[in-house]
């Protein structure tokens, strides 16, 4: 076993305050700006905070393992509104998560200078065997989390006045 570190930054012209309430209300809004890819988050248990469990399931976006990616279970390990930080791990999926026991990613917005928000994130993929993850799965989870953030940007862009 063995564990991949992946680290991104990505620009927004997105308010940091604003960034960090939309990230957190995910499972109402990411349904809803990405169906395509997101068919529904549901909490399995907990109130949103810290030890929130829900269930991620996706509207069959075909993987690089062949199959398609189903569901996953994301856990809320850490949630610091003041500091925009945030800790969760994901397990229990298919897709990548055939291959590896869990993902933990750990974000923090910060403020760019400009009125917008630099979000940085670093994900641990604890794989079960680091000869079975090639970069091909790392660049497609990067671009299918891209891809979401992006949606999300534009939708707060497009909505000025959601999550103020």
């Amino acid at each position: 076993m063995g564990v991949l570190r992946v680290e991104k930054e990505v620009p927004s012209a997105v308010a940091p305050s604003r960034l960090f309430k939309a990230l957190n209300d995910s499972h109402n809004l990411l349904p809803k700006i990405a169906p395509q890819t997101i068919k529904s988050i549901d909490i399995l248990q907990g109130d949103g905070g810290v030890g929130t469990v829900k269930l991620l399931k996706f509207a069959g976006v075909l993987g690089l393992t062949g199959g398609d990616y189903q569901q996953t279970k994301q856990r809320i390990d850490a949630l610091d509104e003041a500091n925009l930080t945030g800790k969760y791990t994901t397990y229990e999926g298919d897709g990548l998560l055939k291959l590896a026991e869990k993902s933990v990613y750990d974000i923090k917005i910060v403020d760019s200078g400009n009125g917008g928000s630099i979000f940085k994130f670093v994900e641990e993929i604890h794989v079960n065997d680091d000869k079975l993850v090639n970069e091909g799965y790392i660049k497609e989870s990067e671009e299918q989390g891209l891809g979401l953030f992006k949606l999300l940007d534009a939708y707060l862009l497009a909505n000025p006045n959601r999550y103020a």
